[in-house]
């Protein structure tokens, strides 16, 4: 019950643990790092340069459809790059290019290359291990390992495809990059269409509420300012969006079970009574839950209280139907709710991140203490601040969805 009692006090914007226990802060090479993905630099899909390549997409209705997809990276045209990921496995570049120049038929290739990653690793399962030799056997483990993680890398790469099409659907471009790179124009975050009302449609109207909660926590009194700048670290603003990101994930998780339950009219007794015991006001000791189910200062909360002209988290937690629904939950529940279920979203919320700002130089000293001094402060508005907060938001919700229906057709998600 630990967890239920963490999660009650904050779940408005707590940090969902993966069940692998992928930490976006750890150490490595007395490093901290946003994400485990290589250090090539990540470029938007519009920079692909792949060729040309014609491909057979076939329904279920055993249409055919050919189409040819090219992108040159030499272009003279100035589109706005569609992602700040560049997708580096054949699968993932073919999608690119299907993203620009077809991007209705992406689910039909999708499905196609499902189909192919399923035969392969049904082959692969039937094939018997080598018995003749040690050698052998190391070759063949070591061969099919290979495979595998090609295997992982393609369908992480089909997620995020996905995820993009759902904002591109939706008439919603993210936003490519928050610093500069030396292959891409550089925009700021403040340059960008203001999207704000777009990204609530595609919220329900409970969902709505926790994410005004969320922004409010966030932002305190700052949350109706959209033109005060701010000078923040680029460290703090990315552990911001990665947090975000997760409880997007998990708020489209509680909400399509809310409203399945609204429905069904099912609901347990007085969710739909809003109980005035549960306003509460945010502070800097906020508690959320971690992977093991136990509970731990929550590290965005804290940090983005240091940021000037902030104003604090002096705003009260609205309550709301949804935040009622998801307080009736047992400890076991919350923890099955507050986890990332695959390697593969963690890894793409990982890499995505990182794509967006960077790989932060944040040096572990002998004493065990952050050296902050290398890391980057950027210039931002508190209107593009609340902006990054809600795509972060609906990335979560996207994933949550393209997960489950990628599971649906090539199970990949553990029980």
């Amino acid at each position: 019950m630990e967890t239920a009692t963490a999660l009650r006090s904050s779940f408005s914007t707590c940090v969902i643990r993966p069940s692998n226990s992928t930490d976006f802060g750890r150490a490595r090479n007395r490093s901290v790092a946003f994400a485990t993905g290589s250090n090539k630099r990540f470029s938007s899909f519009s920079n692909l340069r792949v060729g040309v390549r014609s491909v057979s997409l076939r329904s279920k209705k055993n249409r055919t459809s050919s189409i040819k997809a090219s992108l040159s990276s030499d272009s003279s045209e100035n589109d706005a790059p569609i992602a700040p990921l560049q997708l580096e496995s054949p699968i993932g570049q073919f999608l690119s290019q299907i993203l620009v120049s077809h991007p209705h038929l992406v689910p039909a290739a999708v499905e196609q290359q499902l189909e192919q990653l399923q035969t392969d690793r049904d082959a692969q399962m039937q094939n018997e291990e080598p018995s003749v030799t040690s050698t052998d056997l190391v070759l063949y483990k070591r061969i099919a390992e290979v495979k595998a993680n090609e295997r992982k890398t393609a369908l992480e790469e089909i997620l995020y495809a996905l995820v993009v099409q759902k904002f591109m659907d939706a008439n919603i471009s993210l936003i490519p990059s928050v610093t500069p790179s030396r292959s891409a124009s550089f925009k700021p975050v403040d340059a960008w269409p203001k999207q704000d009302e777009k990204l609530e449609l595609l919220h329900s109207p409970e969902a709505l509420e926790m994410i005004q909660n969320h922004l409010s926590l966030i932002l305190g009194n700052r949350i109706d300012d959209s033109t005060s700048i701010a000078e923040i670290s680029k460290l703090r603003v990315g552990q911001v969006y990665a947090a975000s990101v997760m409880y997007g994930y998990f708020l489209k998780r509680v909400d399509q079970r809310f409203q399945l339950e609204k429905t069904t009219k099912i609901l347990p007794e007085g969710i739909e009574k809003e109980n005035s015991n549960i306003q509460q006001h945010a502070s800097g000791d906020e508690r959320v839950p971690s992977s093991n189910g136990s509970s731990q200062t929550h590290p965005e909360v804290t940090s983005w209280s240091e940021l000037p002209n902030s104003g604090g988290f002096g705003q009260a937690l609205k309550p709301s139907r949804l935040r009622n629904y998801v307080m009736s939950f047992d400890g076991e529940s919350l923890q099955r709710y507050a986890t990332i279920r695959s390697k593969e979203a963690v890894s793409i919320i990982e890499k995505h991140t990182e794509a967006l700002f960077g790989r932060p130089e944040i040096v572990i000293t002998p004493e065990g203490t952050v050296d902050s001094s290398k890391d980057e402060v950027i210039k931002i508005s508190f209107g593009g601040l609340r902006r990054l907060v809600l795509e972060a938001v609906t990335f979560g919700s996207f994933l949550w969805d393209v997960e489950s229906y990628v599971d649906s057709r090539y199970h990949f998600v553990a029980n």
